[in-house]
C-alpha cells in the first residue's frame, strides 16, 4: 500500500516537473520569436480584437456584481461599528489589487484559453501544423506568438475596465443602500487608492495572460487521439490555467506585499 502511494506520488511529481519544463521551453521559444522578424502586426491585432471586445461584456458583468456583493457583505459588519464610510476604500483596494485581476484572468482562461486549445488542437489533428512545418513555417511564430501577445496586451486592458465597473457596482450599493453621497464615495476611493495598488494589480495580469496563452497553445500543439483528444485537452487546459493563475497570484501577492513591501 505504501509502495503504491509513493509510486503514484512520484509519477505525479514527474509529470508536473515535465509539464512545467515543457511550458518553460515554449515560453523561451515564444519570447525569442516575438523579437525575431518577420513581424505580423495584423495577426496580433486580430487576436487582441478577439480577446478584448469579445470578453469585455462578461468580465464587466462579473466585476459589477462582485463590487455590489463586496459592498453588501461588508455593510453588515461596518454598520455595526458605524464605519460604513470605509466601504468604498475597501472595495476599491480589493478590486484593484486582487479580485479584478484574478477574476478577469479566470474568465478569459475559460473563454479564450479553451478556444485557443480547441482551435490549435483541431489544426494539429488535421495535420495542418505538420503542413506548416513542411512548408518551413514555424508553428510557434505563426500560432503561438500572436495569441501570446494578444493576451499579454489585452488582459491588463480588460482588468482596468473591470476595476472601474466593479467600483461602479460598489457605488450603487453605497449610494442607494447605505446613503453615502456620490462625492464622498469617489473621494474615499481617491484617498485610498495609490499608484502601487493599480500597478501591482496590472503587473499580475501580464503574467496571467502569458500563462493562459502558453497553456492553451501547449495543449493544442500536443493533442492526441483525434476529436476526443481535442475535447480532453481543452478541459485540461482550462483546469491547469486556473490552477497556475491562483498559484501565480499567491506568489506575486507574497512578493509584492510581504517581501518587497509594495
Amino acid at each position: 500500500m505504501l509502495a503504491n502511494i509513493v509510486s503514484y506520488s512520484g509519477n505525479i511529481i514527474v509529470h508536473v516537473v515535465r509539464y512545467v519544463g515543457d511550458l518553460t521551453l515554449l515560453l523561451g521559444r515564444t519570447v525569442y520569436h516575438v523579437f525575431t522578424p518577420p513581424f505580423n502586426a495584423y495577426r496580433v491585432l486580430s487576436q487582441a480584437k478577439r480577446i478584448g471586445p469579445g470578453s469585455f461584456l462578461i468580465a464587466s458583468l462579473v466585476a459589477f456584481f462582485i463590487g455590489m456583493i463586496m459592498a453588501l457583505q461588508m455593510a453588515y459588519l461596518m454598520l455595526e461599528m458605524s464605519a460604513e464610510i470605509y466601504i468604498p476604500s475597501v472595495v476599491a483596494v480589493s478590486l484593484t489589487r486582487e479580485l479584478a485581476p484574478v477574476l478577469t484572468a479566470l474568465i478569459v482562461a475559460g473563454r479564450i484559453g479553451a478556444g485557443i486549445t480547441a482551435e490549435i488542437g483541431s489544426m494539429t489533428v488535421t495535420e495542418q501544423v505538420d503542413a506548416m512545418r513542411a512548408f518551413a513555417v514555424n508553428p510557434v511564430k505563426y500560432l503561438v506568438v500572436p495569441r501570446f501577445l494578444g493576451l499579454v496586451i489585452m488582459l491588463p486592458v480588460l482588468t482596468v475596465f473591470a476595476d472601474l465597473v466593479g467600483m461602479l457596482g460598489g457605488f450603487v450599493i453605497c449610494v442607494y443602500k447605505l446613503y453615502i453621497s456620490p462625492t464622498l464615495y469617489f473621494s474615499m476611493i481617491a484617498d485610498a487608492l495609490t499608484a502601487k495598488d493599480i500597478v501591482t494589480g496590472l503587473t499580475k495580469t501580464v503574467f496571467f495572460g502569458a500563462i493562459i496563452a502558453l497553456v492553451g497553445c501547449h495543449q493544442g500543439l500536443n493533442v492526441q487521439s483525434g476529436a476526443e483528444g481535442v475535447g480532453r485537452s481543452t478541459t485540461i487546459a482550462v483546469v491547469i490555467s486556473f490552477i497556475l493563475i491562483i498559484i501565480a497570484d499567491c506568489f506575486f501577492t507574497t512578493l509584492f506585499y510581504f517581501l518587497l513591501r509594495v
